[in-house]
């Protein structure tokens, strides 16, 4: 592949640089680790890029079907080539306007957060004269492994709360519109190794089947969520689940037994395994500073170009490296970006190659929650340009644009 150093001369900096063949490998090594009957789903808000979300969608074999929370995802999973029956429509807050989009574009699946989201899909759907087929998102009173992102057993926007489902069982099952057809579980993202995702899947499995057994009803559908990890803005590999596909399968023959028939469809969910070691962020260097004993280096491009952790409050421990082979580190030193705001810094103190005016640096595993997980309008910076290769082939190169739309002036 051309070296991102070329790249950068060539298209400028900030600009993101995915790798097609990695993406395909990330899917290839994730189905491999899976059962051949369990389904995956991509969530699209990792990165909406159209061609990563085209390569994840084609290939030989197995095909990763969308899961989204936007009528923009929407269109651009859409755009994919992805049928609305390949679609999982999720999040708290859908709209009217929302659930009408999705449900005349063939959305069928919807991820249910409580009874109030409910009965406004079931709404939409009895004005199209359609039924969604619903999966119950449970928020599990407990859980098993240790997470970064922890996303059950705590109050929360989403999921019912696995003890209250009994109580409204009646209601669950009377609302015009839907059929609820399953449940949806995502306890946790980025698990820290694989003994804590399976740990976390068997967990989930046996959660699925009580809830099942409680509301008295069979599932025909049970997404059990995520929780692949891959190596965020630092070196390292991604790695390869070669004891899941087994431990996956003991579970659901223990509580789903119908499952290898088909007799429940179970599904996964990924966003950063799949695309998070495909792309590099590459920024320019454009000063060096140093305040009171310390130093920073001030790149092209901050939390507006690569803000997925820093906007949650969270510092990147960021790792840099340069097109050359054998630089060695040479500083400790803060990478800030160019805004007006003292949050806006991608490393803290981190060790750093002997760096000046004009270098161009790169930060590896960056191809989950970049550009569209950023401040992007913040200043009005434009965003960063996006390339796409495949092995030496240049496939495309892009930059996303935000224009204000005016709709015609009237008397108030």
């Amino acid at each position: 592949m051309t070296g991102h150093t070329d790249l950068a001369k060539r298209f400028g900096t900030p600009c993101y640089v995915y790798d097609l063949d990695r993406i395909a490998a990330a899917r290839g090594d994730l189905f491999d680790a899976l059962p051949e009957q369990v389904e995956l789903f991509y969530a699209a808000k990792a990165n909406p890029h159209p061609e990563l979300l085209r390569e994840l969608r084609s290939g030989r074999g197995r095909h990763c079907r969308a899961e989204i929370s936007s009528t923009g995802e929407l269109a651009a999973v859409l755009a994919a080539g992805y049928p609305g029956a390949d679609i999982l429509y999720t999040g708290p807050g859908k709209t009217d306007g929302e659930l009408t989009e999705a449900l005349a574009a063939g959305v069928r699946h919807f991820s249910v957060e409580s009874l109030g989201d409910l009965r406004n899909i079931g709404a939409a759907a009895t004005r199209l004269g359609v039924v969604a087929r619903c999966l119950l998102r449970v928020n599990s009173a407990g859980a098993s492994a240790t997470s970064s992102i922890r996303m059950t057993g705590v109050p929360s926007q989403f999921g019912f709360d696995s003890e209250t489902l009994p109580e409204v069982r009646e209601q669950l099952f009377d609302v015009p519109g839907t059929e609820v057809v399953g449940a949806h579980f995502f306890p946790l993202s980025n698990a820290k190794d694989e003994a804590s995702l399976i740990g976390e899947f068997r967990h989930t499995i046996g959660t699925a089947a009580r809830v099942q057994a409680e509301l008295g009803t069979r599932f025909r559908f049970v997404d059990i969520g995520g929780g692949f990890s891959v190596p965020y803005a630092v070196r390292g590999p991604r790695p390869v689940y070669r004891e899941l596909r087994a431990a996956l399968a003991e579970a659901l023959d223990e509580s789903f037994p119908g499952w290898r028939s088909g007799e429940v469809r179970i599904a996964v969910e990924s966003g950063r395994y799949l695309v998070g070691d495909s792309g590099t962020l590459v920024v320019g260097v454009v000063n060096l500073k140093e305040s009171r004993g310390r130093r920073f280096v001030i790149l092209d491009g901050g939390i507006n170009t690569f803000g997925g952790m820093s906007g949650l409050g969270r510092i990147m421990p960021v790792s840099v490296r340069l097109d050359e082979e054998g630089i060695p580190l040479a500083q400790i030193a803060s990478l800030v970006g160019p805004l007006c705001t003292p949050g806006d810094v991608l490393g803290r103190d981190i060790e750093l190659p002997a760096l000046a005016p004009g270098d161009v640096v790169s930060i590896p595993n960056a191809g989950a929650y970049g550009p569209t997980a950023s401040l992007l309008m913040f200043l009005g910076r434009p965003a960063p340009t996006e390339i796409l290769v495949r092995g030496e082939e240049l496939v495309s190169v892009s930059r996303i644009e935000h224009h204000r739309a005016y709709q015609l002036g009237e008397q108030l």
